[in-house]
């Protein structure tokens, strides 16, 4: 019975007593973390190891960088999403663990959009659906959790009108997201909870976090395998209130 998380860190160096508080205090079996802002010998193995996690890195330097920890092994582990070999931002990472393959993805910002970054967005998008088509096909538990910098609803931020003109929040952008979830696959959250205005990021600017003036971007999707596991889910909410905090919080599910 595996319980999954994400979480954006913002730099795992720079949260690392966070997320070893959290690790402690939540106890998740599989962790995917984004953001992780370093080279993969820079990042925290021993602190890591100590909880008792087996982990998979993929990083570079000051920026991106996805890694998976679980408290089982990791297995045919992949470092890229097909589809582009010439990306060589480190976004995605895939192993499995608890027999159920683990997707960490860090998608891409796109802002300012319409623009060449918005293009690489969409286009990530599509390779990921793609991929998503592919391990779909495999009829087996998959689950596909990062920072997918999509605000899928209304209900999924405070202020629509705010985040109108934001790749973030954009129709295509929120089209490329439903294409996942017409594929097959199911919001971990939203399945179990319907309620309006539940966020995983507050911006660290105008006492954003104070206001409650968040978005849910950060996401778990189930392949239909694995929606047939799911028991619960959340977000734990109070992490961002903690000192020095990531901008993100966790996600999570557990899977019968």
């Amino acid at each position: 019975m595996p319980k999954i998380a994400t979480w954006n860190v913002n730099s795992i160096k720079a949260r690392l007593p966070n997320v070893l508080d959290w690790l402690k205090q939540a106890e998740p079996d599989v962790v995917l973390l984004q953001e992780t802002k370093c080279q993969d010998e820079a990042f925290p193995h021993f602190e890591i190891e100590a909880l008792g996690y087996h982990r998979a890195v993929h990083g570079q330097k000051s920026y991106n960088g996805v890694a998976i920890l679980s408290k089982q092994p990791l297995e045919e582990v992949s470092q890229r999403l097909p589809g582009d070999e010439a990306d060589a931002h480190a976004r995605y990472l895939e192993a499995t663990t608890f027999g159920v393959r683990v997707c960490c993805l860090y998608l891409p910002n796109g802002n300012p959009a319409p623009g060449e970054k918005y293009d690489y967005k969409l286009a990530w998008m599509a390779r990921l659906a793609a991929r998503a088509e592919q391990l779909r096909a495999d009829e087996r538990p998959v689950v596909m959790g990062g920072d997918y910098n999509v605000i899928p609803e209304p209900e999924d931020c405070h202020d629509p009108a705010a985040w109108a003109g934001d790749a973030l929040f954009l129709p295509e952008t929120r089209r490329a997201f439903r294409r996942l979830l017409w594929l097959g696959y199911t919001d971990a959250f939203r399945a179990l909870h319907g309620e309006p205005h539940r966020y995983s990021f507050w911006d660290y600017q105008r006492g954003a976090w104070q206001a409650d003036e968040g978005i849910r971007i950060d996401h778990l999707l189930l392949s239909p395998q694995a929606t047939d596991r799911l028991s619960a889910s959340g977000i734990d909410r109070e992490v961002r209130g903690r000192e020095k905090a990531s901008d993100h919080v966790p996600v999570w599910c557990v899977l019968e």
